[in-house]
């Protein structure tokens, strides 16, 4: 993990902010400091596979359990994520 990861005190909620073109997979494991290899190493699954997972093709929830691992998040992080709620103008009433 890059010393910069160690020091970064963005939320994982800030990076997908500042980020939106990424998935939020991606923007957490980039603000965690972790490049597709060093996650690939830390989880076990091929960077092909990251890579499926993080554009939305891949959702195998054993997969997700190991990247959340990896990352040290809830086991259920990545397979149920919150959901944001909208802000109150934008809701249909």
């Amino acid at each position: 993990m890059s010393n910069i990861a160690k020091r970064d005190t963005f939320s994982e909620l800030a990076a997908t902010e500042i980020a939106p073109d990424h998935s939020a997979l991606r923007a957490i494991r980039e603000t965690r400091g972790y490049s597709l290899e060093e996650l690939s190493l830390t989880c076990g699954l091929s960077i092909n596979e990251i890579t499926e997972i993080e554009s939305g093709r891949d959702a195998d929830p054993s997969k997700l359990r190991r990247i959340a691992a990896a990352l040290r998040l809830p086991e259920g992080a990545l397979i149920n994520p919150p959901v944001l709620a909208q802000p109150t103008e934008n809701r249909s009433v």
